[in-house]
């Protein structure tokens, strides 16, 4: 296969988990061809395993199927399981020529039906012809977008001393609880070595975080010289420069994705990861970022040092993957 990067089609499938659209565009947008983003949403029906779907729409509602029509494209970009059958149905209707890309497991039913499967290896899949193993997730925290966002925000936290200590907070996930205890030593940590070396913290949660974590946190934190955003606070939300204008980052382990993202930044990163908030395949992320250089574990730290890593993006190297694999 071999495509012309001035008319070549990539279509986007985007859904409504923000996990999911941030790995697809950020993968997109290293890969540097022009694309057009497929809103799609769900019906009850995406909720039937995979193995019953296979190649279909019908899970999809009216308005995200009449968008999905030839002429079809060259490649599609999907992230997630209930992609699949939709990714699966657009190759089946394009006579097989479109490229399937789909960043995470899709699941064994209709496997080889995928051109390129990106696994993240703390996954343990094993090999196989399609899959193509990367450290962590794709994301879209790029030098472009950190540069951007440091101008946008600019000055904006001068009247904090530095150092700034990006403090990324996440909360509770499917299997592990984000206890209002464990916010509280987190917020304990990061006071104590934002203090120590004259500096503030930058704090943003996310959607995960309860309420009882994020006042535990808070707490904890005390008089320490902070700007503070709260997830569904109104304003802009200062995330990208957090990460853009911070010394060190503190991010929580509960999500692969800040993770990620805070080890593109190439600073210190310190990852907080008690072993009751952590699942297992999380643990073995943090494993693979701490022998890569990419990370730190915040327990045992006992005061803040400057050193840095290349930056972490798995989008670039699922966008070299698939110019090597469709001939650009």
């Amino acid at each position: 296969m071999t495509l012309n990067p001035d008319t070549a089609r990539v279509w986007l499938l985007i859904d409504d988990r923000a996990g999911n659209r941030s790995q697809v565009l950020g993968v997109a947008r290293a890969l540097g061809l022009k694309f057009m983003i497929k809103e799609i949403r769900y019906t009850i029906a995406a909720e039937l395993p995979n193995y019953m779907l296979m190649s279909s729409f019908s899970m999809l509602t009216q308005s995200s199927r009449v968008n999905l029509m030839a002429p079809w494209p060259d490649i599609v970009i999907a992230a997630g399981r209930r992609t699949a059958p939709v990714a699966r149905r657009i190759r089946e209707q394009s006579k097989g020529k479109t490229f399937l890309v789909q960043i995470m497991y899709p699941g064994s039913s209709g496997e080889d039906d995928f051109s390129l499967i990106a696994i993240p290896k703390h996954d343990a899949m094993g090999p196989a012809d399609n899959r193509f193993e990367i450290i962590g997730a794709p994301h879209g925290v790029t030098a472009e977008a950190l540069a951007e966002a440091e101008i946008h925000w600019r000055g904006k936290f001068d009247h904090l001393p530095k150092p700034h200590v990006a403090l990324i907070v996440g909360g509770d996930t499917k299997r592990k609880k984000f206890t209002p205890d464990m916010a509280r030593d987190l917020g304990a940590q990061a006071a104590k070595l934002a203090k120590g070396a004259g500096g503030s913290l930058l704090i943003t949660t996310s959607r995960r975080s309860t309420p009882e974590a994020v006042d535990a946190l808070l707490q904890a934190i005390g008089d320490t010289p902070a700007n503070v955003f709260k997830w569904g606070d109104e304003g802009d939300n200062p995330y990208m420069a957090y990460l853009a204008m911070a010394d060190h980052v503190i991010v929580t382990g509960d999500s692969v994705s800040m993770s990620c993202e805070a080890c593109a930044t190439g600073k210190p990163v310190y990852i907080f990861a008690p072993k009751k908030m952590i699942v297992h395949k999380h643990a073995k992320l943090h494993k693979d970022l701490y022998a890569g250089g990419y990370a730190k574990p915040l327990d045992g730290v006992e005061s803040l040092s400057d050193w840095s890593h290349p930056p972490l993006n798995a989008a670039d190297a699922i966008a070299a993957e698939i110019k090597k694999r469709v001939g650009l």
